[in-house]
């Protein structure tokens, strides 16, 4: 089973929504005290698991585009949390602009955790970059514009490079490719792809996946967007008798 990865939610996040000025886009030195200070107290509060603390930096009207709301972000988070022995955020601003109503923010978050299931070790690893909308020091929306993230498990996982568009049109096609790095030798390789939506139900939702051995290092698929606007998971699952590497990113359908 291939769970979508809870990453984006927790920290720097994102945002469309929102009355954005037509001003360009300021470096991150020139961002005010008051949005730094809230980046960084967002931050530290997700890194101890603060849920109190980080649902304070959020507005009590807040939505983005994954059909997330102040309440059902809280309740993801928390079971988010409660699946990992550890995990550490880091959020980068990288530029910031006035709106009529407060900020617009555009971050990168790094995530890092572990996960103990069954006496096993997962290590995840996600880069999110993402614009959020600040009204009165809270934000009240988000979109996420790139998602990257990696679970890994065993004493040698495979090492994969992944090829895959951030954006498609509508009804397009598209390549997915996930390379696994290491010469394939006399060893079998498994793999297989899921496609699933990202919104608030999808979260947490488990996806069959059915494996197939690999006669080349790594997966090659072909996918079709939908007829209509809207974010997806692509995932890659691979497997080898020595480690297990699952790799998701988020493609933007227009």
């Amino acid at each position: 089973m291939v769970a979508p990865l809870v990453i984006g939610i927790a920290s720097g996040l994102a945002i469309s929504i929102g009355a954005a000025s037509a001003a360009k886009a300021a470096p991150a030195e020139s961002a005010p005290p008051e949005l730094t200070a809230a980046i960084e107290n967002m931050e530290t509060a997700a890194s101890e698991r603060d849920l109190t603390a980080v649902m304070d930096g959020y507005s009590p009207s807040f939505s983005n585009e994954d059909g997330f709301t102040y309440e059902t972000l809280e309740t993801a988070l928390q079971t988010f949390w409660d699946r990992y022995t550890t995990l550490s955020y880091r959020v980068e601003l990288q530029s910031w602009e006035p709106t009529s109503t407060g900020f617009l923010a555009e971050t990168v978050t790094y995530v890092s955790g572990t996960q103990i299931d069954n006496g096993q070790s997962r290590e995840l690893e996600s880069i999110i970059r993402s614009r959020q909308a600040y009204q009165d020091g809270k934000i009240i929306s988000q979109e996420t514009l790139s998602e990257r993230n990696q679970m890994t498990s065993g004493e040698k996982p495979p090492s994969v490079s992944v090829i895959l568009a951030e954006q498609v049109e509508s009804g397009e096609q598209y390549d997915f490719d996930a390379i696994v790095l290491e010469p394939l030798g006399n060893r079998y390789l498994l793999g297989g792809v899921i496609d699933e939506g990202v919104t608030s139900t999808d979260f947490f939702a488990g996806r069959p996946v059915e494996l197939e051995l690999l006669s080349a290092g790594g997966l090659f698929k072909i996918g079709e967007a939908p007829d209509t606007p809207d974010s997806r998971w692509v995932s890659a699952l691979l497997v080898r008798e020595d480690g297990v590497t699952i790799v998701t990113r988020r493609l933007q359908v227009n």
